[in-house]
């Protein structure tokens, strides 16, 4: 008598198809995290507040929270059962800085449950929340921001025509502590335990900015040598804001604290370098906002489609919001209010396209469906075969989605 037995079958094929769409799965869908607690953090942070606004930015900020327990556990998923493929990404010079926005999304998530999350889960638990979330982003940052540059010496071979904003990623997650690290100052003991925060936090403020002034020419200079970024890679521009914006941040976050951190003459001095320093370089980033938005136009006009490189658009942009606010704070100037108004609105558009358009990708499969195979590799999709060098890697990395 024949039997059928379907037991391996299912063993063989059932399994691997279940974890399939995780081997696709990239640190940079953690700037989908990242880009959405900004908008709740930059919404409450903005001098003018209209009714309901802070509700809105509650629900943004519980948006941005589930998200990243549903990516965390899927990142795990990826790490489980696809470990060569995680592995080649920290060998891949195109993906390995996107293990930046790690970082960047338990910060930001943080930073929001002080801000807004406290009204909906009170403030002790929000305390909590942040200190866990702020610790663990802190220490991945400060890993990242060394094991990335480290691996680019030693393992990636990259050449400088090779050089995108993406580069700055790890290097910009120190930064966010900087920003985010004062809303914890207050619930510390005074005295020493207070000064050291304050202190920690401009040590990672100088950590970020040499190490963005480094990185920045070589980015810059590979666009007027070599000229344009991929298609889809020209919103990576709007990552150059990240230090600018986030710098402006936190100059003026901890000149809000140094009062209560530090003594009389170095407050005052901390609060005037916050407007000294913040006012050059948010001109600095108004300066090259334009040019990115000017590239962006030129892409969108030779036919950029949607790439996750569209998140891009959001973090960055937030934290000029908050920079801005910062120093409407400081100065009393009505035009940093309206600026920071006006960003917050491009902000909110740019994240309601990214957005929209993410979730038709990830309802279709196409977002996260293993490339094609061929001749190029079968961990290449078809598109990428006429590509080379940076930007075959650059659109990987991007999970770029072409509308046939």
């Amino acid at each position: 008598m024949a039997t059928t037995l379907v037991r391996p079958r299912t063993t063989t094929e059932s399994a691997p198809r279940a974890h399939k769409a995780l081997r696709h799965l990239g640190p940079n869908w953690y700037a989908s995290v990242m880009g959405t607690a900004i908008v709740a953090n930059a919404g409450a942070a903005l001098p003018y507040q209209l009714p309901g606004q802070r509700v809105a930015c509650q629900l943004v900020w519980a948006l941005s929270a589930a998200a990243l327990a549903v990516l965390l556990t899927a990142r795990a998923g990826h790490w489980l059962h696809h470990r060569d493929q995680a592995r080649a990404h920290l060998l891949d010079p195109a993906v390995a800085p996107f293990y930046g926005c790690l970082a960047m999304a338990l910060l930001a998530v943080g930073g929001g449950t002080l801000i807004v999350g406290k009204d909906l889960i009170g403030e002790p638990a929000a305390v909590a929340a942040d200190a866990v979330l702020f610790t663990a982003g802190t220490a991945i940052g400060l890993v990242m921001a060394v094991a990335v540059p480290y691996l680019m010496v030693v393992r990636h071979k990259v050449e400088p025509h090779q050089a995108t904003p993406v580069w700055l990623l790890p290097l910009v997650a120190p930064m966010v502590s900087a920003a985010l690290g004062p809303l914890l100052i207050p619930h510390l003991p005074e005295g020493q335990p207070r000064e050291t925060m304050l202190l920690a936090c401009y040590a990672m403020f100088g950590i970020s900015l040499l190490a963005t002034l480094l990185m920045l020419p070589l980015v810059f200079g590979r666009l007027i040598m070599s000229g344009p970024l991929p298609l889809a890679l020209t919103p990576t521009l709007f990552l150059v804001l990240g230090p600018l914006g986030q710098s402006t941040t936190a100059v003026n976050q901890l000149a809000d604290m140094a009062p209560q951190s530090i003594g009389a003459p170095y407050a005052g001095a901390l609060g005037a370098f916050a407007v000294v320093y913040g006012v050059p370089v948010m001109g600095f980033a108004l300066l090259w906002l334009a040019l990115a938005a000017a590239m962006l136009v030129r892409a969108a006009r030779n036919g950029m489609g949607f790439a996750m490189t569209w998140w891009a658009l959001t973090f960055p942009v937030g934290t000029c919001v908050t920079g801005a606010a910062g120093l409407a704070r400081h100065t009393g100037l009505t035009a940093f209010a309206w600026l920071a108004a006006a960003l917050f609105l491009t902000l909110l558009t740019a994240w309601l396209l990214a957005a929209a358009h993410t979730l038709r990708g990830l309802s279709t499969g196409r977002l996260l469906a293993a490339p094609a195979s061929g001749p190029a590799g079968p961990d290449q999709p078809a598109w990428s075969r006429s590509t080379t060098g940076l930007e075959r890697r650059g659109l990987e990395a991007a999970q770029v989605h072409h509308r046939p």
